[in-house]
């Protein structure tokens, strides 16, 4: 599988610049047009503000691409035939041709393998609510226990089984620290009431977790580091309870079952919230992508190198079967 990286990221990468991985799916499939196009520039320049190098991340016209031209960003936001990727779609997408948004799993998977080592989004996918009658679970998690990338992320989406997720992260052998709160967000909101057992409060002291699961060289996994919207801006808790209660109700009612009940328990949330709840979620992904670039300029500080994608011009190789079934960046540039 092959990938190009973009001649800002590349070089960033190579001279041990802080680079900051961004997703995809937000953009063309989490908010309307033309207000998706204009947050994923916000979210690129926030980046640039902190001191980093934004790589937002998708796959055009069957090749991988990290870090997007003006021309690709537009495409992903304005294109309706732009698929939904995860990362076990990638392989048909690139030889197929397609073009799509890539999930956290996609993101996180190719930020991993071009040697980005921060990446920012809004939540975690995770296990289902009716886990023990439809064995729904996101994919995001077992790709979490493959990749070395830091996610910082606002928790799971609160409409999922909290608990289970977290015990199936633990499960997973996945490093879950809470930035700043001894208690995991739920996304929209603040706290989802679960605890969590590490707590670091400033971007070095993440950076120092980061550089010590580079020392023990052990499995590879993600360290999740869970960034809580501020309470001034999260979803009303009280609204938040009531109208995911009569969301799934309704979505009883429906017959809507499997991976139909999520993208219907949001879309319920933002209209019976007349809009709160997707404001909230923005909210969360502003802080963490600020959070984020603060992360990759304290780990990359004295690391010239640190990224996988070095070597000037052209693009990256990617290949599969190395790092326990992840995947090595090789520069093709200047050969």
């Amino acid at each position: 599988m092959s990938t190009h990286v973009s001649e800002e990221v590349r070089e960033a990468l190579h001279e041990g610049r802080p680079v900051v991985a961004l997703e995809s799916t937000l953009v063309a499939h989490g908010l309307p047009r033309p207000r998706n196009l204009a947050v994923a520039r916000e979210l690129e320049e926030l980046v640039r503000a902190g001191g980093a190098v934004p790589a937002t991340i998708a796959v055009v016209d069957g090749t991988a691409r990290v870090g997007l031209d003006e021309a690709a960003l537009i495409r992903i936001a304005e294109d309706p035939t732009v698929r939904k990727l995860g990362h076990r779609d990638l392989a048909p997408a690139l030889a197929t041709g397609a073009t799509g948004a890539t999930t956290v799993s996609a993101t996180a998977w190719l930020a991993d393998a071009a040697g980005v080592r921060v990446f920012a989004t809004g939540g975690l996918g995770g296990v289902h609510r009716a886990w023990t009658e439809t064995q729904d679970e996101s994919a995001d998690l077992r790709l979490l226990a493959r990749v070395g990338t830091a996610v910082v992320c606002a928790g799971v989406k609160s409409i999922l089984d909290v608990p289970a997720t977290l015990q199936r992260l633990e499960t997973l052998g996945v490093t879950v620290v809470g930035y700043g709160t001894e208690h995991f967000p739920g996304f929209y909101l603040s706290s989802s009431g679960e605890p969590v057992d590490w707590t670091l409060r400033t971007p070095e002291e993440v950076a120092a977790v980061m550089r010590a699961q580079d020392r023990l060289e052990g499995p590879r996994a993600a360290l999740v580091v869970a960034n809580p919207v501020p309470e001034a801006e999260q979803l009303d808790p009280a609204v938040h309870d009531r109208v995911l209660a009569d969301g799934l109700a309704a979505a009883k009612e429906k017959g809507i079952t499997g991976q139909a009940v999520t993208p219907f328990l949001l879309e319920y949330l933002t209209v019976h919230t007349a809009g709160a709840s997707l404001e909230a979620n923005l909210a969360a992904i502003r802080g963490n992508v600020r959070l984020a670039a603060r992360i990759a300029r304290a780990y990359g500080t004295g690391i010239p190198g640190a990224g996988g994608a070095g070597g000037a011009g052209g693009g990256t190789e990617i290949r599969e079967g190395t790092h326990d079934g992840g995947a090595e960046a090789r520069g093709t540039g200047g050969r």
